[in-house]
């Protein structure tokens, strides 16, 4: 945050302000801060600057722990019966990660060996 300093011609004083981000929902100019939080009073949001950089790192892991990436080599650690169909994949089917994404259940787009392209959940594979 910057700070500026801000000379008041009435008073002879000088004041110190500090500069704020706008609120990244509405645009708001009008923020304050509380704390640690930055508060919004037009669309009442709330947000910890600090914090933002931390949630920006998105990661996914498989089932031991290890974090996966973009053409990771991985074997399934499960039984994992195919959506709309009657095929089973076993454990240790191979697979290649083609891309990592950002969504609640299934976040990983897979090449599965005798399958082709399928949708993985990351807590069902281990990093080969």
């Amino acid at each position: 945050m910057l700070a500026r300093i801000v000379v008041n011609p009435f008073l002879k004083r000088r004041f110190y302000t500090m500069s704020l981000p706008p609120c990244p929902k509405c645009q708001s100019e009008y923020v304050y801060q509380d704390q640690e939080l930055l508060i919004c009073p037009e669309c009442a949001y709330e947000w910890n600057p600090t914090a933002e950089a931390e949630e920006d790192a998105f990661t996914v892991k498989d089932a031991n722990g290890t974090p996966l990436q973009d053409g990771d080599k991985v074997t399934l650690a499960k039984d994992l019966k195919v959506k709309s169909s009657s095929m089973i994949m076993k454990i240790g089917t191979k697979a290649v990660v083609k891309r990592v994404l950002d969504k609640k259940d299934h976040e990983l787009d897979c090449k599965v060996d005798g399958a082709g392209d399928m949708m993985v959940t990351a807590k069902f594979v281990k990093k080969a």
